[in-house]
C-alpha cells in the first residue's frame, strides 16, 4: 500500500514528531510506501509530492514545524477541487491519506471521507486545543509552556516599573492557552472568549493590585470581547475557510486601562512565538502516539476516522463527530480561577 500523508493550516510542534511516527510503524511493520504532499490541500490539489521513506524523517523528532510545509488551501473551494484531488491520489497510487491538522483540515478530510469516497484518517493538531472528540490536541502543551515563561519574564518588568502588563495570547475562539497559561504564570487578571469582560471590573482588579504594591499582569486570549461592543481587530480580511485574522484586543485593552486608570499600561503579543520552536516532550510524546495510531487505522481499513486522546488512551472517533463543534473552556472552570484575580 502507498499512503499519503498532509499537514495543514498553522504549523504546529510535533507534526513532525506525527510523520515520523507514521512512517517509521507503516515501513517497518506494514511495509508500506509513504509520499507527502506539500503545504497542505495544495500538495494533492497540484500533485506536488515527495516520497517518504526511515531516512527522510530521521533526526526530524524535535524539529518545530513540519517538514512537508502547510497552508490554509481550501480545496472545496478551488475549481474542480475534489476531482482534481482524487486524480492526483490516483496518479501518486496513494490508496489512503493521513491529514494531520485542526478543525479546517480535518473538516475537508471528512469531507471527502464521507461524501467523496477518499479513504482518510485524521490527526488532532492545533495549538488552540479547541477541537472536541479529544481530550488534548499536541501542540498545545508547547504553546502554554512558552506563554507561561512568557509571563513569567512579564512579571518582573511590571514590578521594576509599576506599570500594567497585558499579555495577548493566540486561541482564537477559545480560551485555552489564556486559562492555562494565566493560571500557570500567576496573571491577575485572565480573559477569553467564552466569558465577555467587563473593562471597568477590569480596571478594579488592578486599581486593587496596584494598592497592594503588586504591578498586575492581565493575560487576554485573542478572541476575548468586552461586554459592550464587538470583537477588536486589526485585519478584518478572511482566509480561504472564512476565517478572520484575530489580534488587536491587547492593544485596545491597554488603552483602555490607562485612559480609565491614569495607570501606564504596555502590551506584549505573543503572536507566532507560540507555535515556533522546539515541541515539548509531552507532545512529542502525544503525536507520536498518534502517529502510530493513525497508521493502524489505515491497516484496519477504519478511514473517516480520527485518533483522539480519552485519559491515557488513544481511540478513533469519526473525523465529523471531532469537527462538529469547537471545544470551549466550561464556565465552571473559568470560575475557579477567579479567586486570583484582583
Amino acid at each position: 500500500m502507498r499512503v499519503g500523508v498532509l499537514t495543514g493550516g498553522g504549523d504546529c510542534p510535533g507534526l513532525n514528531a506525527v510523520i515520523r511516527a507514521v512512517v517509521r510503524k507503516g515501513v517497518q511493520e506494514y511495509g508500506y510506501d509513504f509520499v507527502g504532499f506539500r503545504d497542505g490541500w495544495r500538495g494533492p490539489l497540484e500533485n506536488d509530492a515527495i516520497r517518504l521513506d526511515i531516512p527522510a524523517v530521521r533526526g526530524i523528532l524535535p524539529r518545530g514545524g513540519t517538514i512537508l510545509g502547510s497552508s490554509r488551501t481550501n480545496p472545496l473551494k478551488e475549481q474542480d477541487g475534489i476531482r482534481r484531488i482524487k486524480d492526483n491520489l490516483a496518479k501518486q497510487e496513494v490508496e489512503a491519506l493521513i491529514a494531520i491538522g485542526g478543525e479546517d483540515t480535518l473538516g475537508v478530510a471528512a469531507r471527502l471521507s464521507d461524501e467523496y469516497g477518499v479513504p482518510c484518517v485524521g490527526v488532532p493538531k492545533t495549538i488552540d486545543n479547541d477541537l472536541s472528540a479529544t481530550d488534548y490536541t499536541f501542540g498545545f502543551d508547547t504553546a502554554v509552556g512558552i506563554a507561561t515563561e512568557a509571563i513569567d519574564r512579564l512579571h518582573t518588568t511590571a514590578e521594576s516599573h509599576m506599570r500594567v502588563l497585558v499579555c495577548e495570547v493566540m486561541g482564537r475562539h477559545a480560551g485555552w492557552i489564556a486559562l492555562h497559561s494565566g493560571l500557570a504564570g500567576g496573571a491577575n487578571v485572565i480573559l477569553i472568549p467564552e466569558q465577555r469582560f467587563d473593562v471597568d471590573k477590569v480596571c478594579a482588579w488592578i486599581t486593587s493590585r496596584f494598592k497592594a504594591s503588586y504591578a498586575p499582569i492581565v493575560v487576554v486570549a485573542e478572541g476575548a470581547m468586552p461586554q459592550d461592543g464587538d470583537m477588536v481587530l486589526k485585519d478584518e480580511s478572511l482566509d480561504s475557510f472564512g476565517h478572520v485574522r484575530l489580534s488587536g484586543v491587547g492593544e485596545w485593552l491597554a488603552k483602555e486601562i490607562e485612559k480609565r486608570t491614569g495607570k501606564e499600561a504596555r502590551t506584549t503579543v505573543l503572536g507566532h512565538i507560540q507555535r515556533g520552536g522546539t515541541p515539548s516532550a509531552f507532545d512529542r510524546w502525544l503525536a507520536t502516539r498518534f502517529g502510530l495510531h493513525a497508521i493502524e487505522a489505515v491497516r484496519d481499513g477504519d478511514f473517516g476516522t480520527m485518533v483522539a486522546l480519552r485519559g491515557t488512551d488513544i481511540v478513533r472517533v469519526p473525523i465529523a463527530e471531532a469537527t462538529a463543534k469547537l471545544k470551549t473552556v466550561d464556565p465552571k472552570l473559568y470560575d475557579e480561577v477567579g479567586v486570583f484575580f484582583g
